[in-house]
């Protein structure tokens, strides 16, 4: 008895040890797992984002941002104002790092490409909790390999900082809607939420996205319909500062089309860019994409018809952040202003990754399958993202350096529209080498931010030019479209009114065009 007593001790000693060994080290094993799927993804978008980072030229809007962040005081609100309310938070933000680092391309640019990184960690950590480890893997590389995500991670605008804050905020939105949750996720929705919201305003096209899931998870409707509430009191102030702007500053944007539909899709699916961003695989890239978003939809659908079934909760909010911001953009389009646009709704660029990552990690796709699907979508997507880096579609620098290397000491320059000055400005190294300015009249040391101002000449001013300008530089750009919306139609015959006034009396052109397509435009009128 006591010979099987000592050997029935010494047989359960090691299964103990190893027990608590295996106990120990599974959990620690999986949390390393799980921080590397979230993690590597997120370190190879920051680096795509940061490399070449300040090749590419600054465009107009990132010359607009450097002007209203780089206001003090009364001015700084009144530039906030002038702009709607919108990037509020962002300009906020560049504001401090200007003011502590200066107004470099690689300090207003860092922001954008850190977020574009944690946009990436928010994807792959939604994924983690929504479907698994392996599920966040692919959306987290198919988000870091974005070209829609990677061109505005490298770009002084609140695009990228914006979509972080709305992934964030679908994070916080699933863990509030959890039971047992306790009022962190709840703040942190509210949070993320608002910030998103004040970081561009198109970010409240999500919040009926969010609503949907509350069809599966009814019991968490009250708690959810209380962060929204708050949420829309907090914004009151954006909401007085863009009613008091108006959709004037929408002027631009066209009626839906399938032009503009063209366009968002091919920016969901990072298929191409406007207006150059295209290759020859672009096709292909759109084409297999839909077919994945198809079949993931349809899957979701189909288990979206099966009450009581868990794992409907977490396709639905994917399905529905793909498809609701676009669904809502476009009736708001039909009964007003059109807010259909490819930036815009870049809301909804995370939903094309989860939805296709979910659609290739399903359990009933052979693994060969899988690895070979998502293995011609990132292809494809690198292929897409690798001709764009510094390619300038708007090539301020050029335009500034041609301007400043040809200039004479009589000469005078114009601006159509005003905002044009500010890009100008940004890269001019010394007043003293630029023509004098005439439109707007307003000295070189001075930086002041214009938000699409369509002022001219009148008819005896320019009368008067030759008088005092030996010749007349015109720096044109975004000046209007022939049979575009009604006031794009209105600046446009404003710009060729201009044109016909500087060539009576100045009858020798020579224009030069900077950008990818030339949407900069210097030309001389000289005697």
């Amino acid at each position: 008895m006591a010979t099987t007593s000592t050997l029935e001790t010494e047989l359960a000693r090691p299964p103990l040890r190893r027990s608590r060994t295996v106990a120990t080290r599974g959990p620690e094993r999986e949390r390393v797992l799980n921080l590397l799927a979230v993690a590597l993804p997120a370190l190879l978008g920051l680096g795509l984002c940061l490399y070449q980072l300040t090749t590419r030229s600054l465009w107009l809007d990132e010359s607009a941002t450097v002007s209203i962040a780089s206001q003090h005081g009364a001015a700084f609100g009144h530039a906030l104002a002038r702009d709607g309310g919108n990037m509020l938070a962002y300009y906020a933000l560049l504001h401090v790092l200007i003011g502590w680092f200066g107004a470099s391309p690689f300090v207003i640019r860092f922001p954008s490409a850190i977020f574009a990184g944690a946009a990436v960690a928010a994807t792959a950590l939604l994924a983690l909790r929504l479907f698994g480890r392996r599920t966040a893997v692919l959306a987290g590389t198919l988000t870091a390999v974005s070209l829609s995500l990677v061109y505005w991670g490298q770009d002084a605008r609140g695009y990228a900082p914006m979509v972080t804050l709305i992934a964030g905020s679908f994070l916080a939105f699933v863990a509030l809607l959890e039971r047992g949750a306790g009022w962190r996720p709840w703040v942190a929705y509210v949070v993320l939420m608002t910030a998103a919201i004040y970081t561009g305003l198109e970010a409240v096209l999500v919040i009926p996205a969010q609503l949907v899931i509350l069809g599966w998870r009814r019991e968490r409707g009250p708690r959810a319909l209380g962060a929204v509430v708050l949420i829309a009191a907090l914004c009151v102030p954006l909401a007085v500062l863009a009613a008091e702007r108006g959709s004037g500053q929408l002027f631009w944007v066209p009626p839906l089309s399938y032009r503009i539909l063209r366009q968002v899709v091919q920016s969901l699916t990072s298929a191409g860019l406007q207006p150059e961003f295209y290759t020859s695989t672009s096709t292909a890239l759109l084409v297999l994409t839909l077919v994945l978003v198809v079949a993931g939809a349809a899957r979701a659908i189909t288990l979206a018809t099966r009450v009581g079934t868990r794992a409907v909760a977490g396709p639905a909010l994917v399905l529905s952040w793909l498809l609701v911001p676009a669904l809502v953009a476009a009736l708001e389009t039909s009964v007003g202003q059109s807010i259909f646009q490819a930036r815009y709704l870049l809301v909804s660029l995370p939903a094309v990754s989860l939805l296709v990552a979910w659609t290739l990690a399903d359990a009933a796709v052979p693994m060969p399958l899988m690895l070979i699907g998502a293995t011609a979508v990132i292809t494809l997507r690198a292929l897409q993202l690798t001709p764009a880096y510094g390619v300038s579609s708007e090539n301020w620098r050029g335009a500034t350096a041609y301007l400043v290397d040809h200039t004479r000491p009589t000469d005078c320059v114009a601006f159509y529209p005003l905002d044009n000055r500010q890009a100008v400005r940004y890269y001019l190294a010394s007043p003293r080498a630029a023509p004098r300015p005439i439109l707007p009249t307003l000295s070189w040391r001075q930086i002041r931010p214009f938000v699409e101002e369509y002022a001219s000449l009148s008819s005896s001013t320019v009368s008067r030019l030759p008088r005092t300008c030996g010749r007349v530089w015109l720096v044109a750009s975004h000046e209007g479209v022939v049979g575009g919306p009604p006031a794009s139609q209105i600046n446009y015959r404003r710009f060729v009114r201009l044109t016909s006034e500087l060539k009576r009396l100045y009858p020798m052109q020579r224009s030069s065009d900077f950008g990818a397509k030339g949407v900069v435009t210097v030309t001389l009128y000289a005697r």
